[in-house]
């Protein structure tokens, strides 16, 4: 079974990939994703790989005949395809060296483009799980991307959001956040020409950081290419960071958000950002999402953003002193 059902609670859609659960389990000695495995290239430096069990395709299956006028059903169009970031089985993005980012934030360009050619797709998101406490279960590095038919609900509200901030006030949101973020230094972690590491004032994760560019970009495609190789080096010292707070792989979940695409023009009031959702709020301490964040969608932060800021900066610093 794969379609999508909307939840008319909240008028989102919610993907059914019933297939997903029939993943094989790896032999422990294999992986395919490195070079050797016979489902990838002999050489690569980064590579846009098919997921083998999508949640969404381009030839979908017809839902299951279970729609009534109240419940409705549409077939699981889309993309879900993998990112590869080097053919190295264990090396992780701080250990990369900022040319081979570079590699990896074209080819997220060039998926991007090729993803929002096709009229149908709403939404291209990009992101990355890393860590066995947010479910990964493959350690070869990579991450994902999955081209939505619809624009997910968060993002909608986000997008409305901003849409409304800019008729109100005339002036971007996002650039209001980042001057007033930059302005108050406290929840700065580190600026560079082209972007601001903050944590912001409503952190709803301990750590959570953003990377917001300086300038006010819509997408990806937009950045020049001095912009790309510093959105390359950023990101290495941000991932670098987070593993330096607490001398250890960081688990986080990267979520980088683009405007949306083969909708209504959003380049004015959307600008691009990656957010971090990182699973930790101390060395041994799980932050979960309980039933206030995950029934309600009312989070709560157990440390103030000002203070696990300045541990931020510390673990900065250590990360550029090794």
């Amino acid at each position: 079974m794969a379609e999508l059902r909307k939840n008319p609670l909240t008028n989102d859609w919610i993907m059914i990939a019933s297939h997903r659960q029939d993943r094989p389990q790896m032999p422990k000695d294999y992986c395919p994703f490195c070079p050797d495995s016979g489902k990838v290239p002999s050489d690569y430096d980064v590579y846009k790989y098919d997921n083998d069990f999508p949640a969404l395709s381009t030839a979908p299956p017809q839902p299951d005949n279970v729609s009534t006028d109240f419940f409705e059903t549409a077939p699981s169009y889309g993309k879900c395809e993998v990112v590869l970031y080097s053919p190295k089985h264990t090396i992780t993005m701080p250990e990369l060296p900022t040319a081979h980012i570079r590699k990896l934030v074209d080819l997220w360009a060039e998926r991007f483009d090729a993803l929002r050619e096709d009229e149908k797709i709403k939404y291209v998101f990009i992101f990355e799980n890393r860590g066995e406490l947010v479910g990964v279960t493959m350690p070869h590095p990579h991450g994902q991307i999955y081209a939505y038919p619809f624009v997910p609900k968060k993002l909608e509200l986000e997008i409305d959001n901003a849409r409304q901030y800019l008729s109100d006030n005339k002036k971007c949101m996002f650039c209001e956040m980042l001057g007033q973020e930059s302005a108050f230094k406290k929840r700065v972690i580190f600026k560079n020409r082209h972007f601001t590491v903050f944590l912001p004032f409503f952190s709803e994760y301990p750590y959570g950081v953003y990377i917001m560019s300086n300038s006010h970009k819509s997408n990806i495609t937009e950045f020049n290419d001095d912009e790309r190789t510093e959105l390359a080096e950023t990101l290495r010292t941000t991932s670098g960071m987070l593993d330096s707070l607490f001398d250890m792989k960081f688990p986080y979940m990267m979520c980088m958000y683009n405007e949306p695409v083969n909708g209504e023009e959003a380049s004015e009031y959307f600008h691009f950002h990656i957010a971090f959702y990182p699973p930790m709020r101390s060395a041994n301490k799980i932050k979960f999402n309980a039933s206030s964040e995950t029934g309600a969608w009312a989070h709560c932060n157990p440390t103030c953003p000002e203070d696990t800021a300045a541990e931020l900066r510390m673990a900065y610093n250590n990360f550029l002193n090794k």
